[in-house]
């Protein structure tokens, strides 16, 4: 926000309205020993544009530079390229006028792009339907399991503790004051997830298993037969993928009998910002569709026949009644 002073008569008007004679007046009741009045402070000589610039890159090589080096620091947040041409698109008045589209006719741009975040997610995921996104791949997972539990009613979920540790802190924060309980899995030796765990503690209280792959140690889990021995014990298999960029090379979960598949977008262009906020996404199969958190926008045709975009499905707890909405995100 800009900075406006006040003019002299500004200040003239807002004394005379409070009833005090001049600023001075205003500050009486600060005790004389802490106002700073006439002192001076010890302060260095002021510099110039340029000078600040030079002190502070000064400043900055005493840190290592991710771009030179491997960091690793928050588990998940990498630094990638990102073209100059999108700081230049994000900027068009399709994304920087619309806080949320709901006058579809005016917010064309903003729905497009939407959709087309959406339609790569399902491609990249091998799942039928994509959400909007979610505020970060965490709380997609939290997301995921209060869907699960709509979908079929259980109260159990067994999560591999291979599974980020901050993910599963934020379910578990998700999860306090509900009736809802979460059961670690452990993994081996070579960091794999103990899938005879899972067998074992399998019952019909069970609505979901958790895995992620690539998991916390790098190690891509195969997972695809014990997601077919759930499907006999209605019980949902949630994958996570805090990597995305790993679905280019391996087997997508939706090819895997996942039925919901939650991550982190960092990785596809979003700065490292000090660890986020970053976006998360939210894919899922289409039978599920009226359980899945958030928004979707869809595609269609207008009055006269012309491509348009506009939000197909929102049961956020802001748009209907708050026992039926699935978030409020």
């Amino acid at each position: 926000m800009r900075f406006i002073p006040h003019t002299e008569q500004d200040i003239r008007e807002m004394l005379e309205t409070i009833g005090v004679q001049n600023v001075d007046q205003l500050f009486a009741g600060i005790p004389d020993n802490l106002q700073l009045g006439n002192k001076h402070l010890d302060l260095p000589p002021a510099l110039s544009e340029i000078e600040v610039i030079s002190a502070l890159r000064q400043i900055q090589m005493r840190n290592p530079d991710p771009e030179e080096t491997s960091s690793f620091l928050g588990a998940g947040a990498y630094r990638h390229y990102s073209p100059a041409v999108i700081a230049s698109l994000i900027q068009r008045g399709e994304f920087s006028t619309s806080y949320t589209p709901y006058q579809a006719e005016v917010s064309q741009g903003t729905l497009q792009a939407i959709f087309e975040f959406q339609t790569m997610i399902t491609m990249l995921t091998g799942m039928d339907v994509a959400n909007a996104s979610m505020y970060d791949g965490a709380s997609a997972l939290a997301e995921a399991v209060l869907m699960s539990n709509r979908i079929n009613k259980q109260k159990e979920y067994l999560i591999a503790s291979s599974v980020h540790p901050e993910y599963r802190q934020t379910t578990e924060t998700y999860l306090r004051g509900t009736d809802l309980r979460l059961i670690n899995v452990p993994y081996s030796s070579d960091g794999k997830t103990d899938f005879e765990f899972i067998r074992a503690n399998l019952n019909d209280r069970t609505s979901a298993v958790i895995l992620q792959s690539p998991n916390f140690f790098g190690i891509v889990e195969e997972y695809e037969q014990l997601g077919r021995e759930l499907k006999d014990q209605n019980t949902l298999l949630i994958v996570v993928i805090v990597e995305p960029l790993s679905l280019g090379i391996l087997k997508p979960p939706g090819e895997r009998e996942a039925d919901i598949v939650v991550g982190e977008a960092q990785s596809f262009g979003l700065p490292v910002s000090y660890g986020g906020p970053y976006a998360g996404f939210f894919a899922t199969r289409k039978k599920f569709v009226r359980q899945i958190p958030g928004r979707l926008a869809g595609e269609t045709i207008d009055r006269k026949g012309r491509r348009s975009f506009v939000l197909t499905l929102s049961t956020r707890e802001q748009f209907i009644r708050r026992e039926k909405a699935t978030s409020n995100i």
